[in-house]
């Protein structure tokens, strides 16, 4: 590999996060990446470096962004909360109250907390969709209304990989009559000054870095799966060079679409981390910050065939993935980008890279950096 940049700061006491991060850059563990941490709403560590695309002609540099595949649920989920916080979206109601098409085929009484948690039993599509289908928000969203769920909503989860965002962004665009990467945008991502897209602009194409597939072997729908799992992974399959398109990255996919980098996902979340409060600017209450911590499933996901914990829209703290701090909650994409708030800590952490490796909730080029984070002494 090229002799690699390192861009950004960290603090004097957080050296030992820039030495891992440059590790990772040097042994070509990472390609392309930024990671950040915020403490009591200060930005402590903020660095980029590596290169934007495969043939290393483009550095990574302080605003390239890049496809961050699930990371983005986090922001769906924040756009909820922030509608619930408003007294605009109850998450006890029936999705049908506000979206009443959805009640078809045994639905009426899946509710917006079971769409949150991956509960609602539409893990992915009956009818055979294409990944150009996705950028057709009236379709997918049509065939999900339309469908029976695949288990007994509320019993189980079962991770809604694409459909999540659809779901949840189509109750947000009932309630408000904007798409969701608008609320977001309009809500969220502008009042903090936050460089995170879901439906990215022609104009913005040129700062996004290219995402390098994982390993052959390795990929989302690989390997032994059951009939659910291989339903939610493969159709569509997951093309990672679709990311590369002008049809994917001006979609609004609010499960998997959203274009950004550490400092905006840390950003962000320094909200949620602070009760309610980012950049001296209050997005939402600490009632409602601490909503997102309440459990709402708990067992084997039926996708995942492992243990995990939800709250409302993030991963909660468990024995796959232990955390320092009980309040706290996460969620990773595709590839290794990954979000972490811990409310007790007062922490927010982002992670954004291009090279994939097979994971779908982080893995340990992130967890490293942030332990670097929680670890460092006082």
């Amino acid at each position: 590999m090229a002799d690699v940049t390192i861009g950004g700061f960290a603090d004097e006491k957080f050296a030992g996060v820039r030495e891992a991060f440059e590790r990772n850059l040097s042994t070509g563990a990472d390609l392309g990446a930024s990671f950040c941490a915020t403490i009591e709403g200060e930005t402590v560590v903020d660095l980029w470096g590596g290169w934007a695309d495969a043939e290393q002609t483009r550095p990574w540099v302080q605003d390239t962004i890049v496809n961050v595949y699930s990371t983005t649920k986090t922001m769906t989920a924040l756009t909820a909360l922030v509608l619930a916080d408003r007294g605009l979206l109850d998450f006890d109601a029936p999705v049908a109250r506000y979206w009443p098409e959805f009640a078809a085929n045994g639905k009426a009484g899946v509710k917006v907390s079971h769409l949150m948690s991956h509960a609602a039993g539409l893990s992915g599509w009956k009818e055979t969709i294409t990944t150009e289908d996705l950028y057709d928000w009236d379709k997918v969203t049509g065939l999900l209304a339309a469908q029976a769920p695949y288990w007994e909503p509320g019993t189980a989860s079962g991770y809604h990989a694409l459909t999540q965002g659809y779901l949840v962004g189509e109750v947000v665009r009932r309630i408000t009559g904007k798409s969701l990467g608008t609320v977001f945008r309009e809500e969220i991502a502008g009042p903090l000054g936050a460089d995170f897209h879901i439906g990215l602009p022609a104009g913005e194409d040129a700062r996004v870095a290219d995402l390098i597939p994982p390993p052959p072997g390795q990929a989302l729908g690989d390997g032994d799966q059951s009939e659910l799992s291989l339903n939610m992974s493969r159709n569509p399959g997951a093309d990672v060079m679709a990311t590369r398109t002008r049809g994917w990255r001006g979609a609004e996919i609010p499960a998997a679409n959203g274009q950004g980098n550490a400092r905006s996902i840390a950003q962000i979340h320094t909200a949620l981390a602070n009760g309610g409060t980012a950049n001296g600017v209050r997005i939402l209450s600490e009632a409602g910050c601490r909503k997102a911590l309440e459990q709402q499933i708990e067992g084997v996901d039926l996708i995942f065939n492992q243990p995990a914990r939800f709250g409302l829209g993030f991963g909660l703290p468990s024995a796959t993935v232990p955390l320092p701090n009980p309040n706290s909650m996460f969620w990773g994409g595709y590839g290794g980008s990954l979000a972490v708030i811990d409310m007790d800590a007062r922490t927010s952490f982002g992670y954004a890279m291009n090279k994939m490796a097979g994971t779908t909730t982080g893995d340990m080029r992130a967890m490293g950096l942030l332990m670097g984070v929680w670890t460092a002494p006082g």
